[in-house]
């Protein structure tokens, strides 16, 4: 895994952009004076598209909900105002 600077990374993001492709590299991304880290990227991967379904903490395993597709609930509706 490499930082880079934002100024280092906004000049060379293709060449970044291809080692992470090639190689399958992680970058870290830093920003200002401090070199905070602010940001990663990494190669994406297709299995992080499918969503697992989400567990509530201590209700885990004790319920489930199902919202229907013809669902609709105005913004006002749903701020109660």
């Amino acid at each position: 895994m490499q930082s880079v600077q934002v100024a280092h990374l906004k000049s060379h993001f293709s060449d970044i952009l291809k080692m992470i492709k090639s190689d399958g590299e992680k970058f870290v991304i830093e920003y200002g004076k401090q070199h905070e880290k602010i940001a990663m990227l990494v190669p994406y991967d297709k299995s992080l598209e499918i969503e697992d379904e989400r567990q509530f903490g201590i209700g885990k395993g004790k319920g489930s909900f199902t919202i229907k597709e013809d669902f609709s609930m105005s913004d006002e509706e749903f701020l109660g105002l």
